[in-house]
C-alpha cells in the first residue's frame, strides 16, 4: 500500500478463528504513553483507529486526536464484544464516547450497513435525528461515512460514501468469501494508507476499494473458524 504502518495495542484478545475467548483492555495511560511515543518521534501522515473497549481508552484517543487534528482520523466501527468477556464494560456507554468524543474528529468512518441498522434498531441513535444511522453518524461529527453492503437495488449492494454537505458516491460491493474475518478491516486500513499518501478522501476510498479487491481474493482457512486474509501472498 506504499506505508510503513505504526500500532498502538489497545487491548489483548485471547482467541482463535473461531471465536474470543477473552478480552484485556490495556491500561489508558499505557495506551497515550504508546501513541505519544510514536508520534512525537516520526511524522505520522494517517490514524486509522479500530476497536475500543472502555470509555477511558477513547477518552484518551480523542485527547491525541484533538493534539493532532491536522493528521486524517479514520474510525472503523465493529461489533463489541460481548459484556461477559471484559469485566466492568457497559457497551452503551463506549458507544456514547466514541459518537460523542471521537466522531467529531474523525475524518471517515467505515461501518458495516447491517451493523449500523441493528444499532438503529436497538436505539443506538436516539441522541441524532436522522433518517439513516450513516447520517446518524454525520450529525455527531464525522465528515465523511462509508457503509459495505449498503443497498443500491434489490439483489445488489453497494460501497456508498456520504459527506457532510450531502455528497454521495457509490462503488459495487460484493458479498465478501464466506466467513472471511473482518472484511471491512483491511478496507479502513487501505483508505488510512491512501489519505496518509496525501489523497482525498473519495480518491483514496476509490484506491483502497481497488487494492481490497485484490485482497479479499486471497483468503485461506488455516483453522476451523473464519476464513484469514493470506497477507503474505504478494
Amino acid at each position: 500500500m506504499g506505508c510503513h504502518a505504526l500500532s498502538t495495542l489497545t487491548a489483548i484478545l485471547v482467541q482463535d478463528t473461531a471465536s474470543t475467548e477473552d478480552v484485556q483492555p490495556i491500561a489508558p495511560e499505557l495506551i497515550d504513553d504508546q501513541a505519544r511515543c510514536l508520534l512525537e518521534d516520526m511524522t505520522v501522515q494517517a490514524i486509522k483507529v479500530g476497536p475500543l473497549y472502555t470509555t477511558e481508552s477513547v477518552s484518551v484517543l480523542a485527547q491525541i486526536a484533538a493534539d493532532y487534528t491536522h493528521v486524517p482520523l479514520v474510525l472503523h466501527l465493529g461489533r463489541l464484544p460481548d459484556e461477559s468477556l471484559i469485566a466492568d464494560i457497559d457497551t452503551e456507554d463506549v458507544q456514547l464516547a466514541l459518537f460523542e468524543l471521537l466522531l467529531p474528529q474523525t475524518d471517515i468512518v467505515v461501518a458495516d450497513h447491517h451493523l449500523l441498522e441493528q444499532w438503529q434498531s436497538q436505539g443506538v441513535f436516539t441522541g441524532a435525528d436522522a433518517g439513516t444511522p450513516a447520517q446518524a453518524l454525520l450529525q455527531y461529527g464525522a465528515k465523511w461515512v462509508l457503509t459495505s453492503g449498503a443497498p443500491l437495488r434489490p439483489g445488489h449492494g453497494s460501497y456508498l460514501l456520504q459527506g457532510q454537505d450531502n455528497q454521495t458516491a457509490n462503488w459495487a460491493w460484493q458479498a465478501p468469501p464466506s466467513r472471511l474475518n473482518d472484511a471491512d478491516g483491511p478496507l479502513a486500513c487501505a483508505i488510512t494508507a491512501q489519505l496518509a499518501r496525501g489523497l482525498g478522501v473519495q480518491q483514496a476510498v476509490e484506491t483502497a476499494l481497488s487494492l481490497l479487491a485484490t485482497l479479499g481474493s486471497r483468503s485461506f482457512q488455516p483453522g476451523m473458524g473464519h476464513r484469514l486474509i493470506n497477507r503474505s501472498t504478494p
